[in-house]
């Protein structure tokens, strides 16, 4: 299976990608400890299910409105989880989350090495309970599932099987992210997702 792995280029503002042949995870890193996460989840076929961009805004129809509330929704019950910024494109969905922990001072981890975007296996038997895998998994088949009720389509995929994930090292990177995120409607024409 194709798999992609995306850099953010602060220069031109952009997540820069490319094509591999299997995924790519820091090696060792546990994925449910306390941080903050860049996530990314790009609709089956890049197909625009989510609404349009109008002016440089986002307009989010029926089926955008599902993914916005299945995300909050996704805070509210997890007691771990915290999101911050996010958007829905067309095609795809950026968001952080934050897994809390009631002992951490400073959710940036220390000493991180790593590509700054990999892709991430989101299967539910693979995810660690209370791990961004985890709650991915559970976020995208609640979504799939309204979906899919609301067109009448069972079984039919509403997203790619792996999302894209980076750990959030310091205040710098989760700023600049932040930007990136907000700024994403504006940038859709020249969007490495952007399809017709």
């Amino acid at each position: 299976m194709t798999m992609h792995s995306f850099q953010y280029d602060p220069q031109k503002n952009a997540l820069t990608g490319k094509h591999h042949r299997h995924s790519i995870r820091l090696q060792g890193y546990d994925y449910s400890q306390s941080g903050a996460y860049f996530v990314t989840i790009c609709t089956y076929g890049k197909e625009h299910l989510f609404g349009q961009i109008v002016h440089g805004e986002m307009c989010l129809n029926e089926f955008g409105t599902i993914v916005e509330g299945e995300w909050i929704t996704s805070a509210r019950i997890r007691e771990e989880i915290s999101i911050g910024e996010y958007v829905i494109m067309p095609n795809h969905f950026h968001a952080i989350a934050i897994i809390n922990d009631e002992s951490m001072n400073d959710y940036y981890p220390k000493n991180v090495q790593q590509p700054p975007i990999i892709p991430s296996d989101n299967t539910p038997n693979g995810s660690a309970p209370r791990s961004i895998s985890s709650l991915m998994a559970g976020f995208k088949s609640s979504v799939t599932k309204r979906i899919n009720q609301l067109r009448k389509m069972p079984g039919i995929p509403v997203w790619q099987r792996s999302f894209h994930d980076h750990i959030i090292r310091d205040e710098e990177d989760y700023i600049r992210i932040c930007n990136y995120i907000e700024n994403n409607p504006l940038k859709w024409l020249d969007d490495d997702e952007y399809t017709l």
